[in-house]
């Protein structure tokens, strides 16, 4: 033990470090959401009361699930329902936890499987991971959802009433169970990363914390299930957010991927998507994330806007399209192929897709034909197509640049002869 060591300061470095590992352990052991939460407060309070005076233990993991999980026990008689939970006390007061790494992943694991679970419906997904997986605080959660707390708060308290209620296991899918459970745990995550990468609402289109936490997850979700698609989901978030400060310029405009400075392009996150995706590559078969990251490593490595391999992400469009037949993938495949062919393609591609509500309710839609149209030459239908994507957008620097971008387009249309 290191009395010296055991400052405020270090103990809330091993907070940062530990609680969420710590939390699952109890959640595992305590088998409640709440009662392991407080159980982890309390077992963090009594560290630092003790440990500036006897030192920090040599495995404080493991000294703070043995405390929290006596804690928990302590509470569960208090509130007289020693029956029910009768299994965690056959060894009476003396309650001794043996902890390595491995269990306290495999808790974490379970901890991440269950907030992701498809019992509960996404939003409560969402903000559950939020709260129990990144440690934030409620209030902290609304401000990343841009919702209110007491609408966060009773969100989170239904959806452990749901886990409870339900009865849905805190364990990991089973070998044959986890193909269809993995893709609900990648979709949170991402989600959690497209709220930070590209805000929903709001002045700024990025919450660089969120982004942060989205990473981690993924990363953590990698070390401890190594899967093709959970490298591909950490490839991707690395690309998209090495361009972060060169998605908006000084006044906070935004600024679209062909215009931006590459020079401030983050090369460290680059290298580090890159390595994800070699890794992700090397496994069979490719899937969606993987082939996002593909398409997002051709842009980070291209050394400028000209030299684009708008080929090969057209190829890596139709792969992924074919996976995912979604309207965005089959804009965003519409275009590649712009690019990669001529505007009138791509139009041609995006007339295909406005038979759906869905689509010609999305605001990215009429701006992609507004500007193949411009690229066509036919200012006019340019026209109308921004100002109904200005009808339609939330984002305000979305709002400001596609205004910006029909004031262009109406100064050109005025100065013709």
């Amino acid at each position: 033990m290191n009395v010296m060591s055991a400052s405020p300061a270090h103990i809330e470095q091993i907070y940062r470090d530990h609680s969420r590992r710590v939390l699952a352990t109890l959640i595992r052991l305590l088998n409640d959401f709440s009662l392991a939460e407080e159980s982890l407060q309390e077992a963090f309070v009594a560290a630092l009361r003790q440990w500036p005076q006897e030192g920090i233990p040599d495995n404080p993991a493991a000294w703070l699930i043995s405390t929290g999980q006596r804690r928990g026990i302590d509470q569960i008689r208090r509130n007289q329902t020693v029956r029910r939970h009768a299994h965690l006390m056959e060894s009476g007061d003396a309650v001794t936890v043996e902890v390595n790494e491995t269990p306290i992943d495999d808790g974490l694991l379970r901890l991440l499987f269950t907030c992701c679970h498809p019992a509960l419906v996404m939003e409560a997904r969402v903000a559950l991971t939020l709260r129990e997986m990144c440690g934030l605080t409620t209030e902290q959660v609304a401000r990343a959802l841009l919702q209110r707390p007491v609408t966060v708060a009773q969100r989170i308290v239904r959806a452990k009433r749901k886990i409870r209620d339900a009865g849905i296991p805190y364990k990991v899918p089973d070998h044959h169970e986890l193909p269809q459970r993995l893709p609900d745990v990648l979709k949170v995550i991402y989600l959690v990363f497209n709220e930070g990468y590209s805000r929903s609402e709001g002045q700024h289109v990025l919450d660089v914390s969120l982004v942060g936490e989205a990473i981690r997850l993924a990363e953590s979700l990698a070390r401890l299930l190594p899967h093709g698609e959970v490298y591909g989901l950490a490839a991707l978030m690395y690309l998209q957010h090495s361009r972060r400060d060169a998605r908006q310029d000084q006044d906070g405009e935004l600024v679209t991927l062909e215009q931006q400075d590459r020079r401030l392009w983050h090369q460290k996150d680059i290298r580090l998507g890159l390595d994800w995706l070699a890794r992700a590559l090397q496994l069979t078969p490719v899937a969606p994330y993987t082939l996002q990251a593909s398409i997002a490593a051709e842009h980070a490595t291209a050394s400028n806007a000209a030299d684009t391999n708008w080929r090969r992400i057209a190829l890596l469009y139709d792969a992924l399209h074919r996976q995912q037949p979604s309207a965005v993938i089959a804009l965003n495949r519409a275009v590649a192929v712009a690019m990669r062919d001529s505007p009138q393609e791509g139009l041609r591609l995006l007339d295909q897709l406005s038979a759906s509500r869905e689509v010609l309710n999305y605001h990215l839609f009429h701006a992609a034909r507004a500007d193949l149209l411009r690229r066509a030459g036919d200012l006019e239908s340019a026209r109308l197509a921004y100002q109904r994507a200005l009808a339609l957008v939330v984002q305000e620097p979305e709002r400001r640049f596609l205004a910006r971008q029909l004031r262009l387009l109406e100064e050109q249309l005025t100065s013709r002869p």
